[in-house]
């Protein structure tokens, strides 16, 4: 089971079945979908939520997991975050390398709730006895690449490896 995280100012909790809605409201936004994936698509159709939520919910936990951005006092997902195995170009297949990723609303972009959430997922990797962590960003996904700065991550550069596409590839080393 994905645990529930907390920070001084969000709660990070799996995605719920009821919570279709919000996280339409955030996937079919092109402003967020433009980042995603090797052909980005935003959701056209509500019914595109039930079985995302659905995979989401599949993680098994308690290091791996996709949560929802929930802010203290809110009663709805603002937004994701992840952290999952990096899918290995071509094949899909999950590498031993651990990714840590984020997907806002507009509306709470420029607030560090990205940088919040994404941070207490690096200490929820560390306190799993995670060594290393890698985000990966679109090459001109210049917010991203601000987010992975103030995490403290290291540009490692261009690489073709994850998801079939070239993105800039960071890392988290613990500390």
């Amino acid at each position: 089971m994905v645990p529930d995280l907390a920070t001084a100012r969000l709660q990070l909790r799996p995605w719920r079945a009821d919570e279709a809605d919000a996280a339409f409201a955030i996937y079919s936004r092109w402003e967020v979908a433009r980042w995603l994936g090797a052909t980005p698509k935003a959701w056209t159709d509500p019914a595109e939520a039930d079985p995302a939520i659905a995979r989401w919910s599949a993680f098994p936990g308690p290091l791996h997991g996709v949560w929802a951005v929930v802010p203290h006092g809110a009663s709805e997902p603002i937004g994701t975050v992840l952290l999952k195995p990096l899918p290995r170009s071509g094949t899909g297949e999950p590498t031993p390398d651990t990714e840590v990723g984020w997907h806002l609303h507009p509306d709470a972009w420029g607030r560090g709730f990205a940088t919040e959430a994404a941070g207490r997922l690096l200490a929820h990797a560390w306190d799993h006895g995670l060594t290393e962590v890698f985000a990966v960003t679109y090459p001109d996904n210049g917010p991203s690449q601000a987010v992975c700065g103030r995490l403290g991550m290291a540009r490692l550069g261009l690489t073709d490896r994850y998801y079939g596409i070239t993105c800039e590839l960071f890392r988290a080393g613990r500390s």
